[in-house]
């Protein structure tokens, strides 16, 4: 039997395997090699200071462009939105309802559920307005958002490459489907750093409501891969305790807490200078992180001190869990200096009876986004803050019942803020909204293009993991430079 050990003495001399093979097998020759093809490889580490717990400040030092964001609100619409029925309107798809869809459109192509099956045109179920300045169209079921048509821009030629939900959610997340990759909050935050110093720089949250068929999401959507769990995103709940094992057991006051951290955090720097083990430097960052957040959280979900017109602008009457509630509590982390916020709305898969189930779902998102944008702009934070409405796909313009397949050639996002120009519509897909035409964007160009507002060349923002260099756009992706201010 294996005793731990008992002082530090025997912890100086109980190295992990991954520290003894870095030390013998190096030895000075081929240490003296790698500094001559590299002169900085003695110098001492310029994120060294986060090894020692401190916030982390990221890698890219400077920036690779002037950056036009310094935040992101991702309103993530789980379970794919129908473009048809939300912001691409298509009145010749409405002439064709009923009839059999052109062979031209679907042969060959790939189609979920609907493999198989007699293809028939189904008309979009709620008509499309104009509004603002711009004209922009969008779905009458989206009142609120029409209210802020001058302030987005709309993407209609959006197109992924993962047909079914949980692999079409980890494409979008992480720029792949192989799962255990970082998410994008992950990349960025490894990037950049985060702002807060007592909140974590990706944070997560999530809401459903009662149309259509709750989408599960796996924690895997916001995970760290293979860069460092410290830059994992944190799950908050907007009900009950919003961090999970956040609170201190009864009846221990904050300085016991100091003492316990503190100790464990000198136990963990010993063991650091011993093994070398970057996850290490993690457990002592997210230690004191930890402390911190049990101070900060529960000011920052208490909205009992936000004024009542704020929360009437919001359509929530506090800390309710809604998508609404969760898009100011979203603003709240945005004041504090979080880096990447993501709002899950699991609600949106609606394989049958969409015209009812849609607008239902339209509903519970509406005001909470346009309010958003609103709230944001009123603070003079709209400006550095990117915010994007949207899916893991589309849905098709063929019937499937009287709801709509999955679909993956072409859909549509709503962006704003950022460095975002507003009051336009980027791209179009087909007649009969099959295929994006004009303008075509994949997942990569939007990971790219969000990149780029963050002031960071998607090319350049590399790890290398087992002998290979990886990054979020993979080998592809290019700026969507016609949608940028």
């Amino acid at each position: 039997m294996t005793f731990p050990p008992r002082d530090a003495d025997e912890i100086r001399v109980r190295l992990h395997r991954r520290a003894f093979l870095g030390r013998s097998a190096a030895g000075v020759g081929s240490l003296a090699l790698a500094s001559l093809l590299n002169p900085t490889l003695l110098q001492g580490s310029e994120t060294s200071p986060s090894r020692r717990g401190e916030r982390w400040t990221g890698t890219v030092h400077p920036l690779h462009f002037a950056p036009k964001a310094r935040r992101i609100i991702y309103l993530y619409m789980a379970g794919g939105p129908s473009h048809l029925e939300t912001l691409d309107s298509k009145p010749a798809l409405a002439r064709m309802h009923g009839k059999p869809m052109p062979e031209s459109f679907t042969k060959g192509m790939p189609i979920a559920q609907l493999q198989g099956q007699k293809l028939v045109c189904f008309a979009p179920q709620h008509p499309f307005v104009r509004c603002g300045n711009s004209g922009q169209e969008i779905s009458s079921i989206f009142p609120h958002v029409a209210s802020i048509a001058d302030e987005i821009c709309i993407v209609r030629s959006m197109v992924t490459e993962a047909i079914n939900h949980d692999p079409a959610h980890t494409f979008m997340n992480t720029g792949t489907t192989i799962s255990g990759r970082p998410a994008m909050g992950s990349w960025l935050t490894y990037g950049l750093g985060s702002e807060s110093e007592d909140l974590p720089g990706f944070v997560v949250l999530t809401s459903t409501g009662r149309f259509g068929q709750a989408q599960p999401i796996s924690t895997r959507q916001w995970h760290s891969g293979f860069l460092p769990s410290r830059f994992q995103g944190v799950r908050f709940y907007s009900k009950g305790d919003p961090v999970l094992y956040l609170g201190s057991p009864a009846g221990t006051t904050a300085k016991r807490q100091r003492d316990v951290v503190e100790t464990v955090q000198q136990l963990n720097q010993l063991e650091e200078q011993q093994t070398e083990d970057p996850e290490i430097a993690t457990r002592i960052a997210a230690y004191e992180t930890a402390f911190r957040m049990q101070t900060s959280v529960p000011e920052l979900i208490d909205l009992s001190n936000e004024p009542k017109h704020v929360l009437d602008l919001y359509g929530t009457a506090g800390s309710d869990g809604s998508f609404a509630a969760n898009c100011l509590l979203a603003r709240r982390l945005a004041e504090r200096g979080v880096r990447f916020i993501q709002l899950y709305h699991r609600d949106w898969d609606h394989h049958g009876a969409i015209k009812e189930h849609v607008a239902g779902t339209a509903r519970e998102v509406d005001q909470g986004a346009a309010a958003l944008v609103k709230d944001l702009k009123q603070r003079g934070m709209l400006d550095d803050t990117l915010v994007i409405w949207g899916g893991e796909f589309g849905r098709t313009p063929m019937a499937q019942g009287n709801g709509r397949d999955h679909h993956i050639k072409g859909f549509s996002i709503w962006m704003a803020g950022g460095g975002i120009k507003g009051g336009i519509t980027h791209g179009a897909t087909d007649e009969f909204g099959y295929s994006a035409v004009k303008d075509v964007v994949h997942v990569h160009d939007l990971h790219a293009t969000i990149l780029q507002l963050f002031g960071i060349d998607h090319k350049r923002l590399i790890y290398r993991f087992q002998g290979r260099d990886f990054r979020l756009t993979d080998v592809a992706g290019r700026v969507v430079r016609p949608i940028l201010t």
